[in-house]
């Protein structure tokens, strides 16, 4: 949220994405909290501000429906996700057809015909009133849905066909071939959703699907003048929404700023100095690198971090060893004035779960890299003359 494209409306993106991250929340089987940021996608329009971005609840696609003649919204929709054209059928490639007789040709063709509108019905009857297609649909095809009151939409990307999949419990279905070598189309292959509808947003057409199954989807639709500003703002709302996930599912922070390698460091400094074995320089040298993050921070920001990490390590040593100091645990980085404050109070915070595994993964990354013990190096290949 501190690019500068963003950063000027930081406020109200971070209400945006803490909205988007709750409207999926959901419970896996053991009742924990679990937010699929999968359910949330992100859509791009050209014009007006970035301040007119909003939330929509539901998943939208960006796309409209396939015909004019279809109905603009459904109730109660029955969704199929189907991989496979719905246009005039045609023979594969390599089969060949033998006519002694010309008036079979048309037979031929109006067979080709009927296959299609047969797989188009059996749809229908099914129940189905929402088709998500991935690949073509012709103009035979689209009449009968026009006639029949449903929504049809071609050339759903892959990906957004298997987000709504999942998130309407439908069934993605490749052909409508079963075991016994006819074709049929089992209603249990449909996913349900509130209603399904057609919005306009600035010169596009979207479909949206509302209250769906399985998972609570929303769409966060973005706003901008261009492509690059456009980009730059999906970039900074991901990892938002990926950070706002963290810290729901963790249920813990910690201050940031570097207070908490600095008050570990502090830590682990005294404790290595009440071991009398060669394990005291380990901990202190894992001390001191702790202490690489809030140096590299006030580099960045172009102050003196040498005189910044002695005052903040001063405070967190106070903070450990007198009780009436405690309260300086939370003290970090301010790279903005360069100098240190209360970051608990401030606001800036880090979720503990990837403060955790960071330090984690850093160790055994180290770990791994001093159990090498012998390298082998190959001499490139003399070119001969």
């Amino acid at each position: 949220m501190s690019s500068k494209i963003v950063g000027a409306d930081s406020d109200f993106f971070g209400k945006m994405v803490v909205d988007a991250v709750l409207a999926v929340k959901t419970y896996n089987d053991y009742g924990d909290a679990r937010y699929p940021i999968k359910s949330i996608n992100i859509l791009k329009a050209h014009g007006k501000s970035v301040k007119e971005s909003r939330v929509i609840n539901g998943y939208a696609l960006n796309m409209g429906r396939a015909a004019q003649g279809m109905v603009k919204s459904v109730k109660n929709a029955k969704i199929a996700c189907i991989d496979f054209n719905l246009q005039k059928t045609k023979m594969q490639m390599g089969v060949q057809v033998l006519v002694t007789d010309p008036k079979e040709l048309e037979r031929i063709r109006q067979e080709e015909f009927n296959i299609t509108a047969r797989r188009v019905k059996m749809m229908i009857d099914a129940g189905a009133n929402v088709i998500l297609c991935t690949k073509g649909i012709d103009d035979m095809a689209l009449k009968y849905f026009v006639e029949a009151g449903a929504i049809a939409c071609r050339r759903v990307p892959k990906d957004d066909l298997r987000r709504v999949a999942k998130a309407s419990g439908a069934q993605i279905l490749l052909t409508l071939a079963d075991m016994d070598g006819n074709e049929t189309f089992d209603p249990e292959c449909l996913g349900t959703c509130g209603e399904v509808c057609e919005e306009r947003v600035s010169d596009d057409d979207m479909i949206v699907l509302k209250e769906c199954k399985n998972t609570q989807a929303c769409t966060l639709l973005i706003r901008g003048a261009n492509d690059y500003m456009l980009d730059e703002v999906d970039r900074s709302l991901h990892d938002a929404i990926c950070i706002v996930k963290r810290t729901l599912e963790s249920e813990k922070v910690v201050a940031g700023g570097g207070a908490v390698e600095a008050g570990l460091s502090v830590y682990l400094e005294s404790l290595a100095t009440t071991l009398g074995s060669r394990e005291q320089l380990a901990i202190a040298e894992f001390a001191e690198a702790l202490l690489v993050i809030p140096k590299v921070l006030a580099v960045n920001a172009a102050k003196d971090s040498t005189e910044l990490v002695a005052k903040l390590r001063a405070y967190h040593h106070a903070s450990q060893t007198k009780p009436e100091k405690a309260h300086l645990a939370g003290f970090g980085l301010d790279l903005v004035l360069g100098e240190l404050k209360n970051n608990l109070g401030e606001g800036v915070l880090e979720p503990a779960l990837s403060k955790i595994k960071s330090i984690q993964f850093a160790t055994e990354a180290a770990i791994t890299i001093l159990r090498i013990d012998d390298l082998i190096k190959l001499n490139p290949e003399q070119e001969q003359q």
